[in-house]
C-alpha cells in the first residue's frame, strides 16, 4: 500500500493526572519491524494499547491500514496482533487447546485452521509439544505459544509489547530470530504470513534487531531511525577500558575524562567523551596509578545512544 503501513500521529494520553504519552507521531512501513525502546515508564505500553486499540485515545490520529481507530476499533483489531505484557494464555488447556480457542476467537475458517496451526507450530518447533499443557511449559515455549496465538488469524500488523521481559537470554534470542523469519516470509512458503512488527523493549541490545528504533522516555519520543543513524548523532567518543577492577579505577577515569558518567560493564568502564584526546589522558592517569588497562575507542552502544539522545532532546 501506499504511505505507512500504520501510524500515530499527534497522540497525547493521562490516566488522570498522569500524563503517559505526550505528542507522539510515528509511522511503521511494510515488512519492518519497528522497535520502541525505553525503560520503564517511558509510555510504551500505553502508545501500542492506543495503537490495537485496546483504549481509545483521547488525542491524536491511530491508524492501521488506512482505518481510523476512532471511527472503526473493531475492524482495526481484526487487522492486528496483540501480545501484552503478560498473555492471556489458559495453562489448564494445553498448547493445541490455546491455539484452537484463539482460532475460534478471531474466526478463523475451519479449512484454515489445520495448515496454519502446523506451520506455526513448525517454525516455533513446538510440534512435538501440542498435548503439554501451558502451565508445564518454560518461559521461552510459553512466549512461543502466545506468538502463535496472536498470529493464528494472519494479522497485518503485529504488536508485542516487551515479549521478551523475563525471558532467558538463549529464549530470547531464539524469540528473535523467529521473529524475523517472520517479517521476511521465511516461515511461509506462501508469503502469506509477513505481517509488519512493533515491538516494545527495555532491552538496548533487541533495539540492535530493529529496522528502525523509537526512543522513548518520559511518554515522549526523544529520537527516531534506523540503529545505525542513531548511532551517528551520537557526538565525542566512547571509551571502553578493560582492567581488572574497574569499581576501584572508575572515580579516577571520571577525573581523567572530565566526565561523571561512568558506566561498569562487566570487566570493562564505559565513558563517553567529547574532549580531544581524552584516550591518552585517562591511559596516561591509569598508568600513573600503576593501573594496567587496556583503554579504547569503540563504536557508541544503543544505551549510549539513547542516553546522549535523550539528554539532548530534554535539554
Amino acid at each position: 500500500m501506499a504511505g505507512p503501513l500504520a501510524r500515530v500521529e499527534g497522540l497525547s494520553h493521562a490516566f488522570g493526572k498522569v500524563q503517559a504519552l505526550r505528542d507522539v507521531s510515528l509511522e511503521l512501513r511494510d515488512s519492518e519491524v519497528l522497535g520502541v525502546v525505553g525503560p520503564d515508564g517511558a509510555g510504551k505500553s500505553t502508545l501500542l494499547r492506543l495503537w490495537v486499540p485496546v483504549i481509545r485515545a483521547l488525542s491524536g490520529t491511530v491508524e492501521v491500514a488506512g482505518v481510523d481507530a476512532r471511527r472503526s476499533p473493531e475492524a482495526i483489531r481484526d487487522l492486528v496482533g496483540y501480545m501484552p505484557q503478560r498473555f492471556a494464555l489458559y495453562e489448564d488447556l494445553s498448547v493445541d487447546e490455546n491455539i484452537r480457542f484463539f482460532a475460534e476467537l478471531h474466526r478463523v475458517p475451519r479449512e484454515e485452521y489445520e495448515p496454519r496451526r502446523e506451520q506455526l507450530l513448525g517454525f516455533t518447533r513446538l510440534k512435538e509439544f501440542g498435548a503439554r499443557r501451558a502451565g508445564k511449559l518454560s518461559g521461552g515455549m510459553k512466549q512461543k505459544l502466545g506468538l502463535i496465538c496472536t498470529l493464528i488469524h494472519r494479522p497485518v500488523v503485529l504488536f508485542l509489547d516487551e515479549p521478551t521481559n523475563g525471558v532467558d537470554p538463549v529464549s530470547r534470542r531464539e524469540f528473535w530470530e523467529i521473529l524475523r523469519e517472520i517479517v521476511a516470509g521465511r516461515s511461509d512458503a506462501s508469503g502469506a504470513l509477513r505481517p509488519s512488527v512493533v515491538v516494545s523493549t527495555p532491552y538496548m541490545d533487541e533495539a540492535e534487531r530493529c529496522d528502525r528504533v523509537a526512543l522513548m522516555d518520559g511518554g515522549r519520543v526523544r529520537a527516531e531511525g534506523a540503529p545505525d543513524a542513531l548511532r551517528a548523532r551520537v557526538s565525542g567518543h566512547v571509551l571502553e577500558i578493560a582492567l581488572p577492577d574497574p569499581i576501584r579505577a572508575r572515580e579516577l577515569v571520571a577525573r581523567a575524562s572530565g566526565e561523571t558518567e561512568v558506566a561498569v560493564f562487566g570487566g570493562t568502564l564505559r565513558v563517553r567523551t567529547r574532549r580531544d584526546g581524552a584516550l591518552e589522558t585517562v591511559r596516561s592517569a591509569l598508568t600513573q596509578a600503576g593501573i594496567h588497562a587496556d583503554v579504547t575507542v569503540v563504536p557508541p552502544s544503543m544505551e549510549d545512544v539513547f542516553l546522549a539522545l535523550s539528554a539532548e532532546s530534554a535539554a
